[in-house]
């Protein structure tokens, strides 16, 4: 086993196919598929299983990968302690509900621990994409949230998918609105307070269930609904449009201005926000970083 074959594994799952990653590694993707059966062919397992559609991580191969990880960060420790190399590229990947503060800890871990080179990515998407991009270890970590609405579906779905829910906080539902919305000086709005506004959600797409909404109560009629797909988009019609979405409560004014306000919802509901992870995986420096970050962050808005 080579320590190049493991760098080559490593960057084809955080690629997500072969021909992409046999061009950021500048070799030929017949060079960089036979550098990866003669791996699967020495640890005795396949890494990968193929399809007419592509490749993707198997069950086996995403265990290994928690060791790869390892493998070739303790090199890069010693060769940067000894031998006074220049870091690799840094990598991660995370996928997350459209929340301020997973951006917030993800800009803070950037300007205390990128260095030099990294190849980070930050995907706010779906929740069934977010659950596909961790089972498929396209990103390390995904962040969603489970309320006692839809935490009996969406449980069931991350073990089958061999994911593990680690909680970070617990919330009471908030709104959030334009500043200058009649209801940003409330102390608190009910369900009925909110009937003539129009309501902001973000869409899931085919997978568009009940269960996957990032907003809770989304079973309750409303006679304007609008769907976005970003949460720059969603913010403008808060302001446009006075109307509101329902999320955490948590904001951050210093990337999302003072524009925007949080109102406590009257509503006992309460949803747990937390991280997924394959629990065949073992979390990487960068990983483990970007949760200090995250919890730090948590703890200051919630705390």
């Amino acid at each position: 086993m080579k320590l190049q074959q493991l760098r080559y594994f490593i960057e084809i799952v955080m690629c997500g196919s072969i021909n992409e990653a046999s061009r950021r590694l500048y070799i030929s993707q017949p060079s960089l598929s036979k550098a990866i059966k003669e791996l699967e062919k020495e640890v005795g397992i396949s890494l990968f299983t193929r399809t007419s559609t592509g490749i993707t991580l198997s069950s086996d191969g995403a265990e290994f990968l928690g060791y790869a990880r390892q493998v070739v960060e303790q090199v890069e420790l010693l060769e940067r302690r000894y031998f006074n190399t220049a870091p690799s590229q840094q990598l991660f990947s995370i996928s997350t509900q459209h929340y301020a503060f997973a951006v917030n800890a993800f800009v803070e871990m950037i300007k205390k621990y990128g260095a030099d080179k990294y190849q980070f990515t930050m995907r706010e998407t779906r929740t069934y994409e977010i659950i596909e991009d961790v089972k498929n270890l396209r990103s390390e970590i995904g962040i969603l949230y489970i309320s006692p609405f839809n935490e009996k579906v969406m449980m069931q779905l991350l073990k089958e998918q061999g994911l593990v829910f680690n909680a970070l906080f617990k919330a009471t539902p908030h709104i959030f609105v334009s500043s200058q919305n009649p209801l940003a000086n409330k102390a608190s709005v009910s369900l009925e307070d909110l009937q003539d506004y129009p309501r902001l959600n973000f869409e899931q797409g085919e997978f568009n269930s009940f269960y996957y909404s990032e907003e809770i109560f989304s079973t309750v009629p409303s006679k304007r609904s609008i769907q976005v797909s970003d949460r720059a988009t969603l913010f403008n019609l808060l302001i446009g449009l006075n109307g509101y979405t329902i999320s955490t409560g948590i904001l951050s004014e210093d990337l999302n201005g003072s524009n925007i306000v949080s109102v406590p919802l009257e509503e006992g509901e309460m949803i747990t926000v937390g991280w997924v992870v394959h629990k065949k995986t073992q979390l990487s420096t960068m990983a483990k970083l970007y949760l200090e970050e995250l919890n730090q962050i948590i703890d200051f808005y919630v705390t």
